[in-house]
């Protein structure tokens, strides 16, 4: 059965701050009550592809997760809406070009989506996330329980 909403967080545990996604899905898990996550599927990734379109599927609402250089601290949210990009045909896709591929592929409007951008500031390979990016994961964090209920 799928879910109604879905929360996906993609980035890599291994550069730094990108690790910022995948972490806000683990953190987010250990936060919600067993009644919460009923209602919530989770994924998490190295990055968006083409095939993720398919997760979208059944959905009331769906919540992107990524870490940025670009967004101010601690984080932005934005709604996401469909648009062929330069990455439309790319493995590392942005969410407005997955959006564009399912609705090429249902022939309907995706669910509506949100970007959750989290600042993150030091993407070295082999590095821990920062502490002022862990901030801004709690800051993150606090905000999507509210847009969860």
């Amino acid at each position: 059965m799928t879910a109604p909403l879905l929360v996906f967080g993609w980035g890599n545990a291994s550069r730094g701050d990108d690790a910022l996604g995948p972490l806000f899905i683990e953190r987010l898990r250990a936060r919600l009550a067993p009644g919460e996550l009923a209602r919530i599927d989770f994924l998490d990734d190295y990055q968006l592809q083409v095939e993720h379109a398919l997760d979208l599927v059944g959905r009331e609402r769906v919540l992107f997760v990524d870490a940025s250089l670009n967004c101010a601290a601690p984080f932005e949210t934005t709604p996401v809406q469909a648009q062929r990009d330069r990455t439309f045909t790319t493995h590392a896709m942005s969410p407005a070009a997955l959006l564009q591929v399912y609705v090429e592929l249902q022939a309907s409007a995706p669910p509506p989506c949100t970007l959750l951008a989290i600042r993150g500031e030091r993407f070295e390979l082999g590095e821990p996330p920062g502490a002022a990016a862990l901030r801004n994961l709690d800051a993150a964090l606090d905000w999507a329980q509210r847009w969860l209920r």
